[in-house]
């Protein structure tokens, strides 16, 4: 089984080496045996989610562990439990629902071979326990993400592709940093994550290396002040990178925020999350009023995710198993929902060639299955009961009003006050591209196509499932950060 488990990484790898021998001409066939390959994959997580879910331990589940590099004593260590195997099925679907939203796409044998590159940089992030090997998996993203938005990007796209590459080139710096100071500070002559944890650091190294490292990775999840590059990079990217980039790529800075930052070095957690949690304050608060004067539909989502990445910063800031485990039910509710956000803008700019809400009006009367869809996750984002939004926001409130910090109960009633403001941009924009007389340039307009509708009912069943039946992923969950917490907590 632990052969099997690193399948999840390795056929992304495999279909992009089998697909070269595929001739160019045959772009159905090549869009084809990636979709394939992309399903099976998720099919192959949700395998193991359903197998380690029935084992209900809280230690790591077949682990592959081989000397890699003995000199320098990496390992190549590849596990997963319950956090990490849901994070990888959200990333199956991502990358899934990726490459049908790119069945239209120019050159898709490099295209799709791509997104298959940046699938195998996150699986490998979410299954690797040896930090040097997680780092490895970490740093593909930014540069497959620049060739992608240059290449087949839009608008500034050389710009928007160098800036959100350099910016997260920089995170990277600042987590590569600390993570080599680690392992000779840990004085074990370990990366391994399960080993570091059982190691004291002094005081001294978690007051410098937690904020430095904690931060490295929340530039990924776009942290106030380094969320710059979200925005622009959404506004030039494919429709498919969009969803991949705030879908799954942003999740892997909150991911190495708890996994290994604060698991890791729970001391320095504990001095910094009450200072941290004031940038929180601009994601939840200030981008929510950015969003309103956007008119750009990508500008609008993007800065929704800046507000929402805010809340699960928010949870890790409070620190208490609840807020946690909102936060991390957050990355998955988030995921799903700007995987669909994003693909219905895709939906639209490809029929009306033009993401500006301005300029649409009545699109209900002439696509109706698509804006149905985005008042969906426009209430998803909103926090409804029984989508999961609320499944996921509900534990972050509770369990930041329990911290113990006045910071961050301060913070926390003002994203609850943010909440009327998430309402403002997502029902206006909502309003003025829905309703209203329907454009006469847009009263006939291409239909959904299947690959659409297949994109839109994995992301409404995700959505829906996970609002109305939270208990099991909750109660999951807890396998796997109840172990997080007891190190922090120690």
């Amino acid at each position: 089984m632990a052969a099997a488990l690193n399948l999840i990484w390795f056929l992304p790898v495999l279909t992009v080496f089998i697909s070269l021998i595929i001739p160019r001409q045959q772009s159905q066939t090549i869009k084809m045996f990636h979709a394939i390959s992309a399903f099976a994959n998720m099919a192959l997580c949700v395998f193991f989610t359903v197998k380690i879910y029935g084992l209900a331990m809280s230690d790591i589940q077949y682990v592959t562990d081989v000397a890699w590099l003995p000199a320098l004593d990496i390992r190549f260590v590849i596990g997963a439990d319950a956090l990490s195997i849901l994070m990888c099925v959200l990333a199956s679907i991502i990358v899934f629902t990726g490459i049908l939203m790119s069945w239209n796409v120019e050159r898709p044998k490099e295209f799709l071979a791509m997104i298959q590159i940046l699938g195998t940089g996150v699986f490998g992030v979410f299954l690797s326990f040896d930090l040097f090997l997680f780092m490895i998996f970490y740093e593909i993203e930014a540069l497959v993400m620049y060739l992608m938005i240059a290449g087949w990007g839009t608008g500034r796209k050389d710009y928007c592709g160098k800036k959100l590459t350099l910016t997260l080139a920089l995170g990277s710096a600042f987590a590569l940093i600390v993570v080599i100071a680690m392992y000779f500070e840990g004085g074990i002559h370990s990366w391994d994550i399960r080993d570091l944890a059982n190691v004291t650091f002094s005081e001294t190294f978690q007051f410098w290396a937690f904020p430095l490292l904690f931060i490295g990775f929340a530039i990924s999840g776009s942290l106030f002040p380094f969320h710059n590059w979200s925005p622009d990079g959404h506004s030039a990217a494919p429709t498919a990178v969009s969803m991949f980039a705030a879908g799954v790529m942003m999740k892997m800075g909150t991911y190495g925020c708890l996994r290994v930052a604060m698991y890791l070095m729970p001391e320095g957690a504990k001095f910094w999350l009450p200072y941290i949690v004031w940038l929180v304050l601009f994601n939840v608060v200030a981008a929510a009023f950015i969003a309103i004067r956007q008119k750009d539909l990508k500008y609008i989502i993007a800065y929704s995710s800046i507000s929402h990445l805010g809340l699960i910063f928010l949870g890790l800031c409070a620190a208490n198993l609840i807020s946690i485990k909102g936060a991390s039910l957050q990355m998955l509710s988030h995921g799903f929902l700007t995987g669909l956000f994003f693909a219905c803008i895709g939906m639209i700019y490809g029929r009306t060639h033009t993401r500006m809400v301005d300029e649409m009006g009545g699109l209900m009367k002439a696509i109706p299955l698509i804006g149905v869809c985005f008042v969906i996750a426009g209430f998803t984002g909103l926090g409804l009961p029984g989508l999961s939004g609320f499944a996921a926001e509900l534990p972050i409130f509770i369990g930041s009003w329990y911290s113990e910090s006045i910071d961050v109960k301060i913070v926390t009633v003002l994203a609850i006050l943010s909440i009327t403001t998430t309402a403002v941009y997502v029902l206006q924009a909502t309003n003025k591209m829905l309703n209203g007389p329907l454009n006469a340039k847009f009263e006939v307009l291409p239909k959904v196509t299947m690959p659409e509708k297949i994109v839109l009912g994995i992301y409404l069943v995700c959505i829906i499932g996970m609002g109305v039946c939270p208990g099991w992923i909750s109660g999951f969950l807890d396998t796997s950060l109840q172990p997080i917490f007891a190190n922090m907590a120690r």
